[in-house]
């Protein structure tokens, strides 16, 4: 069956978005299968900069199917948002095109009013939500009290279940965290408006899925967050609520137990997290100036979706080998090496120290990493701009050197290398390793 997976190796905002429209060009169907509008996928055409939050990065490809599955949580309001600013660039997004999974979970006002009051009665031990209500509606969906897409296509039902949905949430937001209600008439209202115009696109997905990979159709999947926000395999609890893991693609498309052509991990040549949690190799000062840039670039390292500035530090190899372990990684693509010339010096997190011993491989996985200092590699930088470089040869030496160690540390080939935001800025590695 030819499907492939693509996930995040990292906390999020490893450039996914950029890979998955590059490699949608020989996909049928790209399938989104975690998360909901937390995520930020940027895409740069031409002079064309796509942010997308919840339909696949891969809509940007002319023939290309998105898929919507049963792991995900939507919130009409962005999804529609989403569709009516691709139609004005001249992509239309109709039901021919765009598939939600009747599974599906749905995000509402409350959601989003619950995770705003939950965070702010955290204080000091906030967890850095986006604020998009994804928590919560997660946990309305391990509680069974959740709405899923296939309550919209009996819109009677619906409008009850809405007003059960919003009295509740209102009794929780007033009683247990005095907050503000939501407008109940005004939210029910809305939401009967979303499932007559959202009636079209919902189906069995997982069926259509199937059909496709049995019939030798390409099938992408699309992960959001990164394995290090996984809910079980994350750095606990400062992870997401889904499985951006790639077992979670399978779970969250029902694409059951099937053969898998490959599995791709997307990294970052350095390493970013926003928000809260442990972060090893966080660096501050001149180099973190370097990485992050300045936000005046779609690209620079600032949130998609909350425009928070991200914490930047070096490449965490033993972290990266962990993802390889969780995902069974086949494959890895290097993200944003333009970013790192001009710097005099690169460090390279090969191990960790704690208690005078060495440490290549977590013992408990990386919940807890206050105990760890890291131990660096160092390697010289480069001065050249990337931009242009389309193959191997053509990179400085001390950019394939440091691309070398990174796939020795790893133990995965590397395929693609970007060397800048657009969808052409890349280096393929044809025998896919940069040894060859």
């Amino acid at each position: 069956m030819p499907l492939k997976i693509l996930v995040g190796a990292q906390w999020g905002d490893e450039g996914k978005g950029r890979i998955v429209d590059l490699l949608a060009a020989s996909a049928d169907i790209v399938a989104r299968y975690n998360g909901g509008d937390n995520a930020g996928h940027t895409v740069t055409v031409g002079a064309r900069t796509f942010k997308l939050h919840l339909i696949p990065s891969g809509i940007i490809q002319p023939g290309t199917t998105a898929v919507i599955g049963n792991g995900m949580v939507i919130n009409p309001a962005s999804l529609f948002k989403e569709i009516d600013m691709l139609a004005a660039a001249g992509i239309p997004v109709g039901p021919n095109r765009l598939r939600l999974s009747y599974a599906a979970h749905i995000i509402t006002p409350a959601h989003l009013a619950l995770d705003v009051a939950q965070e702010r009665v955290r204080g000091q031990g906030q967890f850095g939500t986006t604020g998009r209500g994804i928590g919560p509606a997660y946990t309305d969906k391990a509680s069974r009290e959740g709405l899923r897409l296939q309550d919209m296509l009996d819109l009677q039902a619906f409008e009850q279940k809405m007003h059960l949905h919003i009295q509740s949430s209102n009794h929780v937001l007033q009683a247990l965290y005095s907050a503000e209600p939501v407008d109940e008439d005004a939210v029910v209202g809305e939401y009967v408006d979303f499932a007559r115009k959202l009636t079209p696109y919902i189906g069995d997905t997982a069926a259509m899925l199937k059909t496709a990979l049995a019939n030798g159709q390409q099938v992408l999947t699309e992960g959001a967050q990164g394995t290090l926000l996984d809910i079980d395999f994350g750095t606990y609890p400062f992870v997401t609520s889904s499985s951006p893991t790639a077992p979670g693609a399978l779970v969250g498309l029902g694409l059951g137990i099937c053969p898998v052509e490959q599995v791709i991990g997307v990294t970052k040549s350095f390493q970013t997290r926003v928000g809260s949690g442990p972060f090893p190799t966080e660096v501050q000062g001149t180099a973190a100036v370097k990485l992050r840039g300045t936000g005046s670039n779609p690209w620079d390292e600032f949130g998609t979706t909350t425009g928070r500035p991200r914490r930047v530090g070096w490449l965490d190899m033993v972290l990266l080998r962990y993802a390889v372990q969780i995902n069974g990684l086949t494959d890895l693509v290097v993200t944003k090496m333009d970013v790192l010339s001009g710097l005099e010096k690169l460090r390279l997190c090969v191990a960790y120290q704690a208690g005078g011993q060495r440490y290549f491989d977590l013992p408990l996985g990386p919940a807890d990493l206050s105990p760890f200092e890291p131990v660096y590699e160092d390697f010289p930088g480069w001065d050249s701009s990337l931009g242009e470089v389309r193959a191997w040869e053509d990179l400085p030496q001390a950019a394939r050197t440091y691309l070398l160690r990174i796939e020795e540390l790893a133990g995965v080939p590397i395929r693609l290398v970007s060397v800048g935001p657009e969808r052409a800025q890349v280096v393929e590695i044809a025998d896919g390793t940069c040894c060859g």
